[in-house]
């Protein structure tokens, strides 16, 4: 069979093959990495300035969460596995050259901002090691907090210009390591709050934890001292949190390599484990470190947070949850970048975006201001997943043809975006108006959309048949399907490392997670008094520290063996 048609077509552009999709654990792992990250520092302890109550942080963080997951298994996970193309991929097919282009400067702006909020978030951990004042105003007004954040910049970017494979591989031994500090900060402070609130470091039952919320972390009075948000904000926030990757459809990136469409319910792992239990813990860490260091919430920034929750830790959590979580998202800013600007190479791109990044991150207000800028981004590209969803969902239904403007081999598609325009203004004139809560702005914005592109869509041709051009589609599927299956049999299968210090060093990296852990527990159920306490958190402080430097050096150590074992 001659393939000579595919020798220059980019795998980018290409189905996922089926040799290459993945099981339901891979996905469970991969959104437990990367919905845990240093923004979690920064988004819990917000929730205790805009004065949420206990009972709603608890219920609308569950039901948000859940809401979000439904959102990618029933929205984005089948439009996935269908594809199996990316979005950048699904949008030129059915949108043209100039609604991608659109597209892409959407996305250098937002993981600009994204990867900004992270750099500074970094350097508020190297900030505190020099005894640098927080930075509480929108603008820097220190020199050397400058100075950090250019330093933390450079780096970051250098990385994702020459480094991001290596930084991505050992980004995903991360997840159980932030997962497990999180959970043992919240344990740690606990007993600090306690003390403060109910005058012991024991808490009794599951009532003395919410007696301890409403009085110390989620009073339902924010930081002017006025009535908080309630519980539909909180379920609404939680939700439109990510609709950049499930409404906006972003992660077919990812979900494009699911074998079954039911494997969306793995986001799970990232939305109860790491949003839920993590903005819970972020926000007891951040109030108990109020408490200790007799300031306000709004005075402290994640490095202040960290070290009094975690000590040498903290610092270490701060420093590679912001770094990874830059660099993913500096990475994909360089290649939307690159996809604009095609005579110019990815390094080039990302240089450029990592400069202008650099200079965004040293302006305190992109990670103090991190809830409404994740709510904006996601209602910038809404209408985008919203123009996909009809194309892909409704118009087969409706009678209408599915990837017309293909068949009609337009570069240009106007009704795409005049829909993306119109969704835009409706959606942010909503919120100028003030007649709903921000955070739900993404649904009427989506539904609007998909109105709006289904009629321009239907003057300009959709409802149309185009059996020609459909057949020569399905010939060309065909033909990718057979070069895939000759790929396939022409790689080598992958080789499970069973070696005895491979596995040796795998159960030495979960046995020092599971110590962190243990000792966590015993500071927060085992300090009878505030002289025990102490006691149990200084030896946390430094076992911990301890047990941090062996699973880093072990697991990294044993996915390196991986990788060799497989090249």
């Amino acid at each position: 069979m001659n393939f000579k048609q595919l020798d220059n077509v980019s795998e980018e552009q290409l189905p996922i093959a089926k040799h290459k999709r993945h099981g339901w654990k891979h996905f469970l792992g991969l959104y437990a990495g990367e919905h845990v990250a240093a923004t979690e520092f920064v988004i819990g302890a917000t929730f205790v300035a805009l004065g949420a109550k206990t009972m709603d942080i608890l219920l609308g963080l569950l039901i948000g969460n859940l809401l979000a997951i439904l959102s990618w298994t029933l929205i984005t996970a089948p439009i996935a596995t269908q594809t199996r193309l990316s979005l950048y991929t699904y949008l030129h097919k059915i949108a043209g050259d100039s609604m991608t282009k659109l597209y892409n400067w959407a996305n250098v702006i937002i993981f600009t901002v994204i990867s900004a909020a992270m750099i500074t978030v970094s350097s508020t951990a190297v900030r505190y090691l020099f005894n640098i004042p927080a930075q509480l105003n929108w603008y820097p007004t220190n020199l050397w907090f400058v100075c950090v954040v250019l330093f933390v910049g450079i780096v970051v970017v250098f990385v994702a210009m020459y480094g991001f494979k290596a930084v991505s591989e050992f980004s995903s031994i991360c997840g159980p390591w932030l997962f497990v500090m999180f959970i043992s900060g919240a344990l740690v402070i606990m007993p600090a709050l306690a003390d403060s609130v109910l005058g012991t470091t024991s808490l009794s039952s599951f009532t003395d934890f919410i007696t301890i919320g409403d009085q110390s972390i989620w009073t339902g009075i924010n930081a002017q001292g006025e009535p908080g948000i309630g519980l539909v904000e909180v379920i609404g926030f939680a939700w439109a949190a990510n609709t950049i990757t499930h409404f906006g459809l972003i992660d077919m990136a990812l979900l494009r390599y699911a074998k079954k469409p039911i494997y969306g319910l793995a986001t799970s792992s990232g939305m109860l484990f790491g949003h839920f239990v993590a903005w819970v813990s972020a926000g007891i860490m951040g109030a108990g470190t109020a408490v200790l260091v007799k300031k306000s919430i709004t005075e402290l920034d994640p490095g202040d947070v960290a070290f009094q929750a975690l000590g040498l830790s903290g610092f270490v959590i701060v420093i590679i949850a912001g770094w990874t979580t830059a660099n993913a998202n500096l990475y994909r800013a360089g290649l939307a970048a690159q996809a604009i600007f095609k005579q110019r190479s990815r390094k080039q791109t990302t240089l450029a975006v990592g400069l202008v990044t650099i200079l965004v991150a040293c302006f305190p207000f992109v990670f103090s201001k991190m809830l409404p800028l994740l709510t904006y981004a996601g209602l910038l590209v809404v209408p985008v997943g919203a123009i996909v969803f009809a194309e892909h969902i409704i118009f087969p239904k409706i009678g209408y043809s599915r990837y017309w403007a293909s068949y009609q081999k337009l570069t240009h598609s106007r009704p795409a975006v005049t829909a993306w325009g119109v969704g835009l203004i409706f959606g942010f004139g909503l919120n100028s108006l003030n007649i709903m809560s921000f955070y739900y702005l993404f649904l009427p914005t989506w539904c609007v959309t998909i109105v709006i592109y289904t009629l321009l869509a239907k003057r300009h041709g959709a409802d149309k048949t185009y059996p020609v051009e459909q057949a020569e589609m399905e010939k060309y599927d065909a033909l990718v399907e057979d070069y895939q299956a000759k790929q396939a049999q022409q790689e080598s299968p992958s080789v499970e490392d069973q070696r005895t210090l491979s596995k040796a060093l795998t159960a030495i990296s979960w046995i020092s997670l599971a110590i962190t852990l243990i000792l966590a527990c015993i500071t927060m159920f085992s300090s009878p008094d505030v002289n025990t306490y102490q006691q149990n958190r200084d030896a946390f402080f430094f076992y911990g520290f301890t047990c941090t430097v062996i699973y880093f050096v072990t697991a990294y150590w044993s996915l390196r063996r991986r990788k060799a074992l497989q090249a």
